[in-house]
């Protein structure tokens, strides 16, 4: 079946319309981007006004040929994303972070994770739901999401309130970058179980994953050194780069069955902390934020089905937003304080961690497309579309609230931050 290229236009121009607009005034509200950019495809799209009896069914209600262009698009979108935070993702900080940044990460994904899909499994019917191997799934993802943490907002909240480079500050910037790492493998072995295989063999798979990407990536890091240091701020920098995020999603799905969007992330891993890592993620990547990423996360908005809406989701939603961020305060706050860390400082790293951002949409959207192929095109369980826009708007106006009011007559010793040269470019994405 053929597609009309002349509407695929169109809609474009209206999706990049629409998400820039409203993406500019979350900001100004003092919300992530991204959470305009997926109301925007909700907006557009015929998630709410075709259920409405009122004719019409939004400005972009495509076909199915037409849906699966917007499609490709959003996922192409969806893999610059996690290549740009690979990318951002410190190498020697992360050596640097220690024991107590790796702790504080670890167990501020496995809480939430742990919360999230016993949750979930308690709004399918029960824990003995998870026996169905599709409900597991749903389960699992809903788990997933909770686990990555956006520092944006943070950032700039310690920064204003002068804290950055506290002891807690660090902790935060450090334990966030691992928590990213471990949300990524987490997200790989989940998606690798989809197949119904072992734990035995998609653990294997998931090892000979990262040691194949690890493996190639060092000759090809020596490769682009080589490049960038002949070539610098040249446009073959950043088309190699691109070629490496796009050759290492391929694998890492066709061969490994582990999802591309893993791929990507460890391509940018591999090329990060580099003279010219700055160079390609601002000249390659923001190019996908001024197409490819608009349309993802406004195809989330857009592919959204309401028609059989239950207020059981909005109730579920509710509980996704608590044990998101009940988890990742207690996860990270228990942690820091078995480490020494003051009463003070440990809720502050716990509130710190709270935020959610893109990755957590990047997680639904993959989660989604697993959770339908499991069940014949269908979601048998619960779908999180709500509950994780709940979660990153709220998180997003608590999280700033919060670390202002754990601040308040506190003594913090500062220290040199060995994260601080990561800031910037966090913040930067995150706007």
């Amino acid at each position: 079946m053929s597609f009309d290229v002349v509407h695929i236009v169109l809609y474009l121009g209206i999706i990049l319309f629409a998400t820039k607009g409203l993406g500019l005034l979350m900001r100004k509200i003092g919300l992530p981007q991204v959470t305009g950019m997926v109301i925007s495809g909700l907006l557009i799209g015929p998630a709410i006004f075709s259920n409405l009896g009122i004719g019409f069914k939004g400005l972009i209600n495509p076909a199915k040929p037409e849906m699966d262009v917007l499609e490709t698009f959003a996922e192409i979108g969806v893999i610059l994303i996690l290549f740009s935070s690979g990318l951002e993702t410190d190498i020697k900080a992360l050596k640097k972070s220690g024991a107590a940044a790796t702790a504080i990460a670890t167990v501020g994904v496995l809480v939430p994770m742990a919360l999230g899909t016993l949750s979930a499994a308690m709004f399918m019917g029960g824990l003995y739901t998870l026996g169905d191997h599709a409900k597991l799934m749903n389960a699992l993802f809903v788990g997933v999401i909770l686990a990555a943490t956006s520092v944006g907002i943070t950032v700039e909240t310690l920064r204003e309130l002068g804290k950055l480079d506290t002891r807690a500050g660090t902790a935060i910037l450090s334990a966030a970058i691992i928590d990213d790492v471990l949300g990524i493998i987490a997200l790989s072995i989940v998606t690798s179980l989809n197949g119904k295989g072992s734990i035995g063999i998609t653990l294997l798979k998931a090892v000979g994953f990262f040691a194949f990407t690890i493996g190639a990536g060092i000759p090809l890091r020596a490769l682009f050194k080589w490049i960038v240091t002949h070539h610098p701020h040249t446009q073959r920098t950043g088309i190699f780069a691109l070629v490496m995020c796009f050759v290492y999603a391929y694998c890492a799905e066709k061969w490994f069955d582990i999802t591309a969007i893993t791929g990507a992330y460890m391509a940018g891993l591999m090329l990060s902390g580099m003279h010219d890592t700055a160079y390609v993620d601002r000249k390659v990547v923001v190019s996908g934020y001024m197409f490819f990423t608009p349309i993802f996360f406004a195809y989330i908005g857009i592919s959204a089905d309401f028609s059989h809406f239950k207020i059981s989701e909005l109730m579920f939603g509710l509980v996704f937003v608590v044990v998101g961020i009940i988890g990742k305060i207690i996860g990270c706050g228990l942690t820091a304080k078995a480490f020494h860390y003051s009463n003070h400082d440990s809720l502050t790293i716990g509130v710190g961690m709270i935020a959610r951002g893109e990755v957590a949409l990047a997680v639904y959207s993959t989660g989604k497309s697993l959770i339908e192929r499991a069940s014949n095109g269908t979601v048998i369980g619960i779908d999180p579309l709500v509950g994780t826009i709940m979660l990153i708007i709220l998180s997003s106006v608590l999280c700033p609230i919060l670390l202002k009011m754990v601040s308040k007559g506190s003594n913090d010793s500062h220290q040199d931050n060995p994260m601080q040269g990561t800031v910037d470019s966090i913040t930067e994405r995150d706007e």
